[in-house]
């Protein structure tokens, strides 16, 4: 007898259906949609401005790009640990079971308990839907294509982490980890924390970039309440700039400080490091 799990595992496990993907112009949003279509996935990808319109500031896209999808990738903006990220959750999931959704993939925080909050309401609201959770490290990324890439550009990378070590994981490890789980059996349920393959610090960081591009790049640590004026001078405004500095002096203050073997379980391979990152992105072969 095959049970109501077992069959939607076994759908998923062939790729059929339509997946929709939210946040589909981030990070790793593009990453997943490219690879699912790649392996001939049909893709529906959600973002403001793309063909399926998707807002996380606006619910009333939800439920249309819901509609008919058979699995959703959820990588929710600007961080599940933000305030009114679990309330959004409990919407979202719910929307998801009533449009007939068999499998949710979300990407959460590692070693943020605000996210894992949001993690059990999409939980409880997705009543009878798979749901597997990836947690994910820092994201080597942010370096090259975020938040970071101004100052590192300019030589210099200011960040409130002191001298603490974060296994920083590549976009790309961790978009094939989330085509793993939408795509194959055994997911359902599970939760997944990813990282690189080992901790680094940011001077290191700041290092490796310099080795790679050829020109110096230094790290300046500064305390929280001086990033969020910062980030506050940048534009931003001061609620949100003085949350996004709380959390990042949360997320590294080192208990996030090791790394998982979360990627070579999954993938049966290594995940990249950061030097091999750096060379590709700013070295010969990524200038």
């Amino acid at each position: 007898m095959t049970t109501n799990t077992q069959k939607t595992q076994n759908d998923q496990a062939r790729g059929t259906g339509t997946m929709l993907v939210t946040s589909a112009s981030g990070k790793t949003g593009r990453r997943v949609a490219e690879r699912l279509a790649a392996r001939g996935v049909t893709v529906r990808a959600g973002s403001r401005t793309g063909t399926t319109p998707f807002d996380w500031e606006a619910p009333e896209t939800w439920a249309p790009a819901l509609q008919g999808a058979d699995a959703a990738y959820v990588a929710y903006y600007p961080d599940l640990a933000a305030p009114g990220a679990a309330e959004a959750m409990s919407t979202f999931g719910r929307l998801a079971a009533e449009s007939g959704v068999r499998h949710l993939t979300l990407l959460s925080g590692r070693g943020e308990p605000e996210a894992v909050v949001a993690e059990e309401a999409l939980r409880a609201a997705a009543d009878g839907v798979g749901l597997t959770v990836v947690r994910a490290s820092f994201f080597a990324q942010n370096f090259s294509e975020g938040l970071l890439a101004e100052g590192v550009a300019a030589g210099t990378l200011v960040f409130p982490a002191g001298d603490t070590v974060e296994p920083f994981i590549d976009a790309d490890d961790l978009a094939d980890v989330v085509v793993e789980t939408l795509t194959a059996e055994g997911h359902a349920g599970r939760v997944h924390e990813v990282t690189g393959p080992v901790a680094v610090s940011f001077a290191e960081v700041a290092a490796e970039i310099s080795r790679a591009s050829g020109r110096p790049v230094v790290y300046e640590a500064v305390p929280e309440a001086e990033y969020a004026g910062l980030l506050t001078g940048f534009g931003l405004p001061a609620p949100e700039a003085e949350w996004l500095a709380a959390l990042f002096a949360t997320l590294l203050d080192g208990h996030n400080g090791w790394a998982t073997d979360g990627v070579k379980r999954l993938l049966g391979r290594e995940p990249r490091s950061f030097a091999a990152f750096a060379a590709a992105t700013w070295g010969d072969a990524g200038a």
